[in-house]
């Protein structure tokens, strides 16, 4: 077996901050941001707390920056969301999976999730900030794709704040999750929640005949 290169300074230095925000998400998920110490932080990553504050000036900010680092997926999603074709019914279900996948199943984003509700009244700015940036853009695509769809035929009529009603069992799902890990609430069949959340989604609860 052949030896594993040993990284050079450079190269360590380079990763030194991705290696502070991955222990400061640990961190913070376990502890709260009020009962998390920069120096268990630095004790996660193998440096002192001053190494910390030298990348990152404060607690406040170094929570910033995890909330955003840990949110660029969203931004990888949305772009993935622009390759997609078909019917706008195509797309808007490939979006929706695309998001249980994202939101649901990912565990680094249902913690994310829990820290945004538990902590975002301590830094409302950067809750708006991080909503804008990163959510408001693809509830902005599901709407767009709701519109097309009536415009099409695809769709009836519907107000355009559905779209937020669209994606809520996905936001329930990961919720419930948080609260009640797998005690109550197992987790889901990916298949079966997708297919019993499309039909629902599409058909509504009303018999045909009414």
């Amino acid at each position: 077996m052949a030896a594993q290169k040993k990284i050079t300074r450079a190269e360590q230095k380079a990763l030194r901050p991705i290696q502070i925000l991955d222990a400061a998400f640990e961190e913070f998920v376990r502890c709260g941001f009020a009962g998390t110490r920069v120096e268990d932080i630095a004790d996660r990553v193998g440096v002192t707390k001053g190494t910390v504050y030298v990348y990152f000036e404060t607690k406040e900010k170094l929570f910033e920056a995890m909330i955003n680092h840990f949110s660029v997926p969203f931004q990888e999603l949305l772009g993935i969301t622009e390759g997609l074709s078909g019917s706008a019914i195509d797309r808007l279900l490939s979006i929706l999976g695309l998001l249980y996948e994202q939101i649901a199943e990912d565990r680094t984003t249902r913690e994310l999730t829990r820290l945004v509700i538990a902590e975002g009244h301590r830094f409302p700015d950067l809750i708006d900030r991080h909503h804008d940036q990163f959510i408001e853009p693809i509830i902005a695509k599901v709407d767009a794709l709701i519109l097309e769809g009536v415009a099409s035929g695809e769709f009836r009529e519907i107000p355009v704040e559905f779209s937020e009603i669209v994606v809520a069992p996905i936001l329930t799902t990961t919720v419930l999750r948080l609260i009640f890990d797998d005690r109550r609430v197992p987790t889901p069949n990916k298949e079966a929640f997708l297919q019993a959340y499309f039909d629902l989604l599409l058909n509504g609860l009303l018999a045909k005949s009414h």
